[in-house]
């Protein structure tokens, strides 16, 4: 799925209003920001851990989405407008780290999209796949010998 210029102003615009809810001078909270995407009604709401609304936004591309693969296709759009807005979201008055997290519909985690941490590069998972099955190689043959 290819987003529109449209759908990524939408997306940065929520984004903002998360930002908001968190100024840079405000005391800092402990809380995660879970973004839920509903493929049938095209929301995407912002939530804070305790599940309370921050934001909701409707992406008209989005509505009746009929894609089997609807959030793999609509992870690295997220990935990407949370990239754009780092500068702002690294100043939200929220302890790090603390991360974006997509959840499905039924409030399950599908992916951890963007994590804000001061001391720690965060690898992207595309990177570490397969790295359990190398590992479990390496130590049967250390074992071995």
């Amino acid at each position: 799925m290819k987003a529109t210029h449209q759908t990524i102003q939408q997306i940065e615009r929520a984004l903002h209003k998360v930002a908001d809810k968190f100024p840079k001078e405000a005391e800092p909270v402990l809380t995660d920001i879970h973004l839920q995407a509903k493929p049938g009604s095209g929301e995407l709401i912002a939530y804070n851990d305790d599940m309370e609304e921050l934001t909701r936004v409707v992406i008209e591309e989005w509505i009746g989405s009929p894609d089997d693969n609807f959030y793999e296709d609509i992870t690295p759009i997220l990935k990407q407008c949370l990239s754009h807005l780092s500068e702002e979201l690294e100043q939200m008055a929220v302890l790090h780290p603390y991360s974006f997290v997509l959840i499905d519909e039924d409030g399950e985690t599908i992916a951890d999209i963007y994590l804000v941490d001061d001391n720690n590069l965060i690898l992207d998972t595309e990177l570490l796949k397969g790295l359990d099955k190398e590992l479990d190689e390496f130590l049967a043959q250390l074992m071995s010998e």
